[in-house]
């Protein structure tokens, strides 16, 4: 891909505009040395305005989604997009996020510009395991672990049971929940079902792959090995 087209794509501008950042000097190699249009030059010893250029396209980000902010590129309020690089809104492809955490949900949040990636992992053939955990209103029952494994749980308005899901209760009022479906609020319905409310949730992994300690509002991208570890 030319130099051109490869920038423009990353979000810098459009062609005309990366086009001005050429005649400027602004784009050189890892040496400083001003770089052309046409020349070819390894992804990673590009610069644009000596920072080094985005990564490519296939690339995974985690991020640790903070309550408030919608999974979306069109809705009104604070989007997770916005705690992304401006430009980052403008990639082709477009980065998107793999499923959804709602407005009032935190944790841990997965975009990718690889179609392929993404849907492997909502698929609900792949089983992916996504674990929250939730602050509830009122204490635990005590046979909630017992219908959530069951796989007859049916949820109001579908026709469909859930797939078994595993509870381990953490304190009175407080569960984490190990779940292979991507329902439409699904856990919150879940202990809806029980006649419990969930105050606060958070996706604390998927698969093996967890926070690590990052920050809310933080994202890094990830390396092949920490994308396999969702499916582990």
């Amino acid at each position: 891909m030319k130099l051109l087209r490869l920038i423009a794509n990353l979000g810098y501008g459009s062609r005309k505009e990366v086009t001005q950042l050429f005649r400027e000097g602004r784009i050189t190699d890892a040496t400083g040395e001003v770089l052309y249009a046409d020349d070819k030059v390894a992804h990673a010893d590009i610069r644009v305005d000596g920072g080094p250029l985005d990564p490519p396209t296939g690339l995974v980000l985690l991020m640790h989604k903070p309550v408030g902010y919608t999974c979306s590129r069109k809705d009104a309020g604070r989007l997770v997009y916005d705690l992304l690089p401006p430009r980052w809104r403008r990639r082709e492809p477009a980065l998107s996020t793999v499923g959804r955490l709602d407005r009032d949900t935190s944790g841990l949040l997965l975009l990718t510009d690889d179609g392929a990636l993404l849907h492997r992992i909502i698929s609900p053939k792949a089983s992916v395991a996504k674990i929250y955990e939730a602050t509830l209103a009122r204490d635990l029952r005590g046979d909630e672990g017992d219908l959530f494994a069951s796989g007859t749980l049916m949820l109001e308005s579908e026709t469909t049971p859930l797939a078994p899901a595993r509870l381990e209760v953490l304190e009175p009022r407080r569960a984490r929940l190990t779940v292979t479906e991507g329902r439409y609020h699904q856990v919150r319905r879940m202990f809806a079902a029980t006649g419990n409310h969930v105050e606060a949730l958070e996706r604390v992994a998927i698969g093996r792959l967890g926070l690590d300690g990052l920050a809310p509002g933080g994202w890094r991208a990830l390396d092949p090995a920490e994308v396999a570890r969702v499916f582990d």
